[in-house]
């Protein structure tokens, strides 16, 4: 089992920054890879970010390219998310994941067998 916290989340003004947190805890030796999530309102959950703890591979979204780091902290067992020129569509609960599955496709929600509780991001104009 993996435990996931993610923290960080918070009231933003469009073209502020923000960085979340998702410390892991439990058999985290067994996680592949770590992903962002986010669902806003009435939509479905989309991928965001993520990143392979072996040798920091990373993946986006497009629409979060040149805006968002995924970075990742081995001896801390956590996985961080920079948010900079957030903008209101950002707005969405952001969930952590982590999958213990070798897989090529990271985006793949079902890929995901473990997730966090998630956090609040909220963005005004």
């Amino acid at each position: 089992q993996v435990q996931l916290v993610e923290s960080g989340g918070g009231l933003a003004q469009a073209g502020d920054s923000l960085r979340l947190s998702c410390a892991a805890s439990g058999r985290t030796s067994s996680s592949y890879a770590m992903g962002w999530f986010r669902q806003a309102p009435g939509k479905e959950r989309e991928f965001v970010a993520a990143i392979k703890w072996s040798g920091g591979t990373t993946y986006y979204a497009d629409f979060v390219k040149g805006r968002f780091t995924i970075s990742r902290d081995n001896a801390k067992n956590t996985v961080y998310l920079q948010m900079n020129s957030l903008k209101p569509e950002d707005a969405a609960v952001y969930y952590c994941a982590a999958s213990t599955r070798v897989v090529s496709d990271l985006s793949r929600e079902y890929l995901y067998n473990y997730w966090g509780q998630g956090t609040q991001v909220t963005v005004s104009s």
